[in-house]
């Protein structure tokens, strides 16, 4: 298996700046799509645990939309062949004073493009501080 075959590395960059873009901007149509609609999607959240698109596109549809700007640290693009990748990235909000968030997204390509099938987002303090 090949790891991080360039093409596949610039596509996946492309879906998580587009991600990322979606995210800071509230755009919840483009958020859902983002992810792989089916029962077995999961999304570990700062404060909630979903199971399913359902659930993910329940949380977005209620999330409020203020305080989503964010600062990205060391973004990492890791491909598997030609239709799986990993995502991971450290961010900064200024409401986190002296915390550290962090995001991982496991993305598979599907016939209708690149979808995340699991997320985990979380916060910690910042061992940098």
């Amino acid at each position: 298996m090949e790891v991080d075959i360039p093409d596949v590395v610039a596509e996946v960059r492309d879906e998580f700046e587009r991600y990322e873009k979606a995210l800071v901007t509230n755009d919840v149509t483009a958020l859902d799509n983002f992810f792989l609609a089916t029962p077995e999607v999961i999304r570990y959240g700062g404060g909630e645990n979903l199971y399913g698109y359902a659930e993910i596109q329940a949380f977005r549809a209620a999330r409020p939309a203020d305080g989503l700007a964010r600062d990205l640290e060391r973004p990492v693009v890791t491909t598997y062949g030609r239709d799986f990748a990993v995502t991971s990235t450290l961010f900064r909000r200024p409401a986190m004073q002296g915390k550290v968030g962090r995001q991982m997204q496991t993305w598979v390509r599907m016939p209708q493009g690149w979808r995340i099938v699991a997320a985990h987002i979380s916060v910690i303090v910042d061992p940098t501080q």
